[in-house]
């Protein structure tokens, strides 16, 4: 009875202190006492539900896959007259700017977390918007797209080290069969691509800080929200994006077709959809809120082959089946998991 009016007290505060605002999620108290206990920069918690996806969680799997997957057509177009770093500086700003409009994303972050968050802008946005481009002076376009496929099992070591436990069965087996769907994809640029040491190194480290950045939003999601911490995050991640990208601005032309690509690919691949794949993460955890990565390749295809004319290998077809079948089995119920709570 004691602990159940403990739990009304607080919920009663809560409301009054307006913390369950229109756009921000339950608070890491109402979900786990854990959460954030010990100050440790790294950290994640489990999801709030291990139970298969249902149709929410589908619904935004399918609308991030869809956006992040029509970034590369994005990308390309703004390719044509503007420098990578540039690109990388404005979809960041862009991304921020409609986020600051909404008023919940601008909520604070506590001190003890601002470290947490400081260092996901860094692994999320800053770094690998940096070394990406860079890497691709080394490697192909194919090589990049195929290595970035491996971030949900890049995010699935990391939850192991940090959770102390593995993915389910189901997970683990899913997780194999859409990388190999991704390669299956790629398969036909890798044949003919060049990849140097150098690239693949900076690409390498990118997919980690890619899985690294899914398991810390995990915790901070469920504590404040998706909104506030991405948009906390990408400022962040200017400390690195602005610098590379104003040192790019003399070679780049600013075409009209250049600078209209940059508008979906700044409001949704890198506001809208990074807000979906944190919500997706903290409900269901970040192994599984990883999954619509391997969709990115499928639909980059099928855009590459409607839009730009580009041609349709037989192995796309098995490839697209095996990252469909994969991400079915990653979604079913997780049985390895806790009840939710910080590592």
């Amino acid at each position: 009875m004691r602990l159940q009016a403990r739990a009304d007290s607080h919920r009663a505060d809560s409301h009054r202190s307006g913390s369950h605002r229109a756009g921000s999620g339950p608070r890491s108290s109402d979900l786990s006492p854990g959460v954030g206990r010990g100050g440790r920069l790294l950290a994640t918690s489990e999801g709030r539900v291990s139970d298969a996806f249902g149709p929410r969680d589908w619904a935004l799997l399918v609308c991030v896959a869809m956006i992040w997957g029509s970034s590369f057509l994005w990308i390309d177009m703004g390719l044509e007259s503007l420098r990578p770093g540039v690109i990388a500086m404005v979809r960041v700003l862009l991304g921020m700017a409609v986020l600051a409009v909404v008023r919940a994303a601008r909520a604070p972050i506590e001190r003890a977390d601002r470290g947490r968050v400081a260092l996901l802008g860094l692994a999320w946005v800053g770094v690998p918007l940096a070394l990406f481009p860079v890497a691709q002076q080394w490697v192909d376009s194919s090589v990049a797209g195929m290595m970035n496929g491996a971030t949900p099992l890049a995010t699935a070591v990391w939850a192991t080290l940090l959770l102390g436990r593995p993915p389910g069965r189901p997970q683990r087996i899913g997780l194999v069969l859409g990388f190999a769907g991704v390669a299956a994809i790629s398969w036909p640029q890798l044949a003919s691509s060049h990849a140097a040491a150098t690239g693949v190194g900076l690409l390498l480290l990118s997919v980690s800080l890619y899985g690294l950045a899914a398991n810390l939003a995990v915790p901070l999601q469920q504590k404040y929200g998706a909104l506030p911490v991405l948009l906390w995050a990408q400022l962040a991640g200017l400390v690195i994006v602005v610098p590379f990208g104003v040192a790019q601005l003399p070679g780049s032309e600013f075409s009209a077709t250049a600078l209209l690509a940059m508008i979906p690919l700044g409001v949704l691949s890198t506001g809208l959809a990074f807000v979906m794949m944190i919500s997706l993460a903290g409900r269901v955890g970040s192994t599984r809120g990883s999954l619509p990565i391997f969709f990115s390749a499928p639909v980059a295809l099928v855009l590459g082959v409607a839009v730009r004319g580009d041609a349709l290998a037989a192995s796309a077809w098995g490839g697209g089946v095996l990252v469909v079948v994969g991400a079915w089995l990653a979604s079913r119920r997780d049985t390895g998991a806790r009840n939710p709570g910080t590592r």
